[in-house]
C-alpha cells in the first residue's frame, strides 16, 4: 500500500513511477484519473479556489464582528445581518445582493464591506474573489466613462464566470458617472443568464457619503427630542435617502437606473457617531493593538475630536477615521 500511494503521490507530481509501466491500459487509465483527482485537490488546497474549501459563509462571525467592533450603528448592523445571511443561505437566489451604505466618513461603510468578506472568503479582503474599486483612483475622467463602462463590464464577467460567489465594492460612489453606474445594472437585474453567465449569487456593494446630510439631520432631530438614538428606525430614513440621492445631480446615483428599477436591495445609513463611539472605537484600537485598556487615553483622544454643529457638539466629524493617527500622536 505504501508503495502505490507513493507511485501515485509521484504520479500527481509528474514524476514516472516504474509501477505503472506494469499495468494494463484500463488500469492506467484508472491511475492517470486518481492522479488528476489528486492533483486537482493538492492544487486546490494550496491555490484558491471556487469552491467550499475557501468560501464558507460565518454567519455567527459576522454577527460577532458586528456586534463587537460596529460601534452606533444598529440600523446597519441587524440589516447587514439578516441580508448577507439569507442571501448566502439561499442556493438559488433570484438575483445579486445589492447594498447602498451611506454615511459621513468614519462611521464604518469600508469597514462593514470588509466585515463581509472577512466571512465569506478565507483569504478575506486579499481573496482573488473580492473586487474593490475607488472611483476617483479607477475612473478619475468622467469623459472616458465609456471606455470605463466597456472595461468594467468586461471585469465583472469575467470574475464572475470564474467565481460565481464573487464580491464587488465600489467606494465613492457619490463621485462615480452615472452612466458608468447604468453600465453596472443588466449584471443586479432578474436574469437567470446573460451570455451564459449567472450573476445571481455575486454581491454588489455600493459606498457613498450621498445622503449624509439627510441622515445627520435625522439623527439631530431625534436627539433634540430628546429621544434615543435608538429609537431611529430604516423606515425613517430608507425612502429619504433614495430619494435624496437620486434628486442630486451631484450623485453618482443621479437619475440612474439601479433605484429607478428598485434593484437595490437596501439603502443603508450609517449613523453620525458620538462621543462615546469614539471612545468605544479608541478602546478597541488600543486593545487590538496588544496594549492594556487604558481609559484615560481612549478619552484624550475622543475629546481631541471635532464635533458638530458647533453648538451642540453631538457629532464626531471624521468618525473613527482618524482614530489610528490620533493613538499615534499620544502615545
Amino acid at each position: 500500500m505504501k508503495v502505490a500511494r507513493m507511485c501515485l503521490l509521484l504520479l500527481v507530481l509528474s514524476t514516472t513511477c516504474p509501477l505503472v509501466n506494469a499495468f494494463d491500459p484500463i488500469t492506467g487509465a484508472v491511475v492517470f484519473g486518481v492522479g488528476t483527482f489528486l492533483s486537482r485537490k493538492i492544487y486546490n488546497y494550496f491555490q484558491e479556489s471556487c469552491d467550499p474549501s475557501w468560501i464558507a459563509f460565518n454567519a455567527t462571525g459576522l454577527e460577532a464582528d458586528l456586534s463587537s467592533k460596529l460601534f452606533g450603528q444598529h440600523i446597519a448592523s441587524r440589516i447587514i445581518l439578516k441580508a448577507v445571511t439569507g442571501f448566502m443561505n439561499n442556493d438559488n437566489p433570484k438575483k445579486p445582493l445589492v447594498l447602498s451604505l451611506h454615511g459621513w466618513t468614519g462611521t464604518g461603510k469600508n469597514f462593514i464591506s470588509k466585515m463581509i468578506a472577512n466571512n465569506i472568503y478565507k483569504e478575506g479582503t486579499n481573496s482573488s474573489f473580492f473586487n474593490f474599486f475607488v472611483s476617483t483612483y479607477h475612473f478619475p475622467h468622467s469623459n472616458q466613462y465609456l471606455n470605463y463602462k466597456a472595461q468594467l463590464q468586461q471585469w465583472i464577467k469575467g470574475n464572475v464566470t470564474n467565481c460565481e460567489r464573487s464580491m464587488f465594492v465600489f467606494d465613492e460612489m457619490d463621485k462615480m458617472h452615472p452612466g458608468l453606474i447604468d453600465g453596472i445594472k443588466p449584471f443586479l437585474d432578474y436574469y437567470d443568464k446573460l451570455d451564459g453567465v449567472s450573476y445571481r449569487k455575486a454581491i454588489f456593494i455600493f459606498l457613498s457619503n450621498a445622503g449624509s446630510d439627510k441622515i445627520a439631520k435625522t439623527a439631530l432631530d431625534f436627539w433634540k427630542a430628546g429621544k434615543d438614538r435608538e429609537d431611529i428606525q430604516l423606515k425613517d430614513l430608507e425612502s429619504l435617502l433614495s430619494l435624496s440621492v437620486f434628486n442630486n445631480n451631484q450623485s453618482g446615483f443621479y437619475r440612474t437606473s439601479l433605484i429607478d428599477k428598485n434593484l437595490v436591495d437596501f439603502f443603508i445609513p450609517l449613523l453620525p457617531l458620538e462621543y462615546q463611539h469614539i471612545f468605544q472605537c479608541t478602546m478597541a484600537e488600543i486593545i487590538a493593538r496588544g496594549m492594556k485598556p487604558n481609559v484615560h487615553l481612549a478619552e484624550m483622544v475622543a475629546k481631541d475630536l471635532n464635533y458638530f454643529p458647533k453648538t451642540e457638539r453631538v457629532f464626531a466629524a471624521t468618525g473613527c477615521k482618524t482614530i489610528e493617527s490620533k493613538l499615534d500622536f499620544f502615545l
